[in-house]
């Protein structure tokens, strides 16, 4: 049977390496807010952040059931299938990606690294895609098609949960807030559900109009209420992979202050909106908040 920690020692991974580092910035002093960045994207320089933390117990549950095939969706910047074909790549499995919308008359730099990595790709029309949106089992009709284990986009299912939640067995400090950015939800349904005591966390959509995240990640929960959780949705900025100039600006300044790398589509905005919350007093004084990187810095090439 495969052991998870022989998996991380052949690709590389190295949790030891997402260390947490202080922030600094005038905003934190003024307000009196303590923010520290818990650094997943050193997990590895191309499985980084929590793309690994999401598919690690999947893939382990594909191997264990002698799968040779993985099978996933998502769109043409997508950091999910980018760490999933170079998984495959690495393990010698083969793997297929269902491509949102027309195939582009030239790859861009992550399409073109899904195929370097042998990634099986298909194009389909939007309208197909949503509809895989609604296979979650790794059994489901998607996996029958293709012969294969089926993986939800992004990653984004309950045997992703118990990876994301071993991020806080490597906080050792204390804290009274989690933050990170959210495209399926999954990490913070991880994360809410080891979350001790009467911590929170708090995710920032990067997708506009993802109301619908706070349904999928009850669902994930199996639970009704939101007793240690919460979803901002007002930083957006225009929707997913969408940014700004005003975005930009604040990702510069901050790098300015600190030497931890961002990009646009997830992590940036996050920050982007936690400052602005901790502007707008939103944090009492003292407040102690740890921000999760979770990694995409790929996605800076585009």
């Amino acid at each position: 049977m495969p052991d998870i920690k022989e998996i991380e020692s052949e690709l590389g991974i190295d949790t030891k390496a997402a260390i947490i580092e202080p922030v600094q910035h005038p905003d934190l002093a003024e307000h009196k807010i303590h923010l520290h960045i818990k650094r997943d994207d050193l997990l590895h320089p191309i499985i980084s952040g929590n793309k690994w933390r999401k598919l690690k117990y999947s893939l382990l549950h594909a191997l264990n059931k002698e799968h040779q095939h993985l099978i996933s969706m998502g769109g043409a910047y997508s950091n999910h299938l980018h760490a999933l074909a170079y998984v495959g790549h690495k393990l010698k499995l083969k793997t297929t990606g269902l491509i949102r919308g027309e195939q582009p008359k030239k790859d861009n730099q992550t399409l073109s690294d899904l195929r370097q990595w042998g990634m099986e790709l298909e194009f389909v029309s939007r309208g197909a895609f949503r509809e895989l949106r609604k296979y979650r089992n790794y059994d489901s009709e998607p996996a029958k098609k293709y012969d294969g284990f089926w993986i939800p986009e992004g990653g984004a299912s309950h045997e992703a949960l118990p990876g994301v939640g071993e991020i806080l067995k490597e906080i050792d400090m204390d804290f009274d807030t989690l933050t990170l950015a959210c495209g399926t939800g999954t990490t913070l349904a991880g994360i809410a559900k080891a979350l001790p005591g009467t911590k929170k966390v708090l995710g920032f959509s990067a997708l506009k109009g993802g109301g619908f995240l706070e349904k999928d990640i009850k669902k994930l929960l199996h639970t009704k209420g939101m007793p240690n959780w919460s979803v901002n949705f007002d930083y957006h900025f225009g929707g997913f992979a969408k940014s700004t100039d005003e975005l930009i600006s604040f990702m510069n300044e901050f790098q300015s202050h600190n030497n931890i790398p961002l990009e646009p589509l997830y992590n940036g905005k996050m920050l982007f909106g936690l400052f602005d919350l901790i502007k707008n007093n939103r944090f009492k004084k003292g407040h102690n908040i740890i921000a999760i990187h979770t990694g995409g810095l790929q996605g800076n090439r585009e």
